[in-house]
């Protein structure tokens, strides 16, 4: 076990409640360590939002001691050796060391081990492969991963396609976490890039769920445009989602000013010939996604926008629009789809009804609010019923 001379820090560590969770198994005997995501944040500086701790504790053994001090305890995936323990009102999760025993490119079947050196080694990337003691003190077990974490070097632990094999999604998760944690002046590691690029096939193996997830979560990077590029020079936005054009995602991130990311916004840009079934998007997400789609290629006034889609989906359309044909929004552009999205349509089937019955009387509702759209939302009922 490599332990450096390293500490990392944060509320998440020194609370009570995860300074309870490391004593209860230390207290009988038992290797108790912080992995993965919220030590890699913590040396990074960005947010730890989920504690996992590894143990060599089994999980009969981790349910029994937690049970004994009175803690709430979810059986999560106790067939690969996690339980969660609920301290309070913060969830633990609590995974014994692991070795892979056979993969499938898809799943894997493990057995619990007890060298966390064998843990490690499961890992995918090295600065996933970090562990912290309760007071902080970082472990490498198989050296590197400290360093790549710091150097914000995103690479694969032990040899690239050996771990791509195990699970095919490794290549996603290879570009979601270069969007995420790498630093694109230095761009993707050129060993791990060459491995995703001659085993990408292996994506059309993994169920559009696991896919579509990944995707989502790189596109709400903050800016995922160096990684998108990537993707596509390799060929696994190819085989990813088939169609799509990462060109103009650059220009995207610049025209949204520093807005919040929105996935469906930069998917909108990249496009694909099947945003739906490639990423098997829910009934909900893909409805959206199409009208989405088709707003950011017809165009139209931000107000029209503003008031059919939402100002949320309007502001979306307008900046994909931009992007793809180069040029800024329209002057004014957020006020217009502010005033869309807050207006309201003022004619009614009442006021039409003296005239007009059944299917006529849905069709001259719609031409006069076609006409209204048309004029930037400016006619006023009157104006609307003199109307030819």
């Amino acid at each position: 076990m490599k332990v450096s001379g390293t500490r990392i820090a944060g509320e998440w560590l020194t609370r009570p409640e995860s300074q309870q969770m490391f004593h209860l198994l230390q207290a009988a005997g038992h290797q108790a360590l912080a992995v993965g995501g919220c030590v890699r944040n913590a040396l990074i500086g960005a947010p730890v939002a989920d504690i996992d701790i590894s143990t060599d504790a089994r999980p009969a053994r981790v349910m029994e001691l937690a049970r004994a001090a009175g803690l709430r305890v979810v059986p999560t995936g106790i067939d690969h050796g996690t339980v969660t323990v609920i301290i309070g009102d913060e969830p633990y999760e609590i995974t014994t060391w692991r070795r892979d025993v056979e993969t499938d490119g898809r799943r894997a079947v493990v057995a619990f081990a007890d060298r966390i050196e064998d843990d490690a080694m499961r890992r995918d990337f090295t600065m996933n492969a970090l562990y912290a003691g309760s007071d902080g003190t970082v472990t490498d077990p198989l050296g590197g991963g400290l360093a790549d974490a710091l150097a914000r070097h995103i690479r694969f632990v032990g040899e690239a396609g050996a771990r791509i094999r195990e699970d095919y999604l490794r290549i996603l998760r290879f570009f979601r976490f270069y969007a995420w944690y790498g630093d694109p002046d230095q761009g993707p590691d050129p060993d791990s890039l060459s491995a995703c690029a001659a085993l990408s096939e292996g994506i059309a193996t993994l169920s559009r769920e696991r896919v579509g997830t990944e995707m989502k979560k790189l596109l709400s990077a903050p800016d995922p445009a160096p990684a998108l590029a990537a993707m596509q020079a390799s060929g696994v936005l190819r085989e990813t989602l088939p169609g799509a054009d990462a060109r103009h995602i650059a220009l995207l991130v610049h025209l949204e000013a520093g807005r919040p990311p929105r996935w469906p916004r930069r998917l909108a840009v990249i496009g694909g010939d099947t945003l739906g079934r490639a990423l098997r998007l829910s009934r909900s997400e893909a409805a959206g996604m199409t009208r989405l789609r088709e707003a950011t290629l017809e165009g139209g006034a931000p107000s029209r926008l503003g008031h059919v889609l939402g100002a949320e989906t309007a502001t979306d359309a307008v900046l994909a629009r931009a992007a793809l044909i180069g040029t800024p929004p329209p002057p004014g552009w957020e006020t217009a789809i502010a005033r869309g999205a807050a207006a309201r349509f003022p004619v009614t089937a009442a006021d039409l009804m003296a005239d007009h019955a059944g299917p006529a009387l849905g069709q001259r509702l719609a031409a006069l609010k076609e006409a209204w759209l048309a004029s930037d939302l400016t006619l006023g009922r009157d104006a609307l019923l003199a109307l030819p």
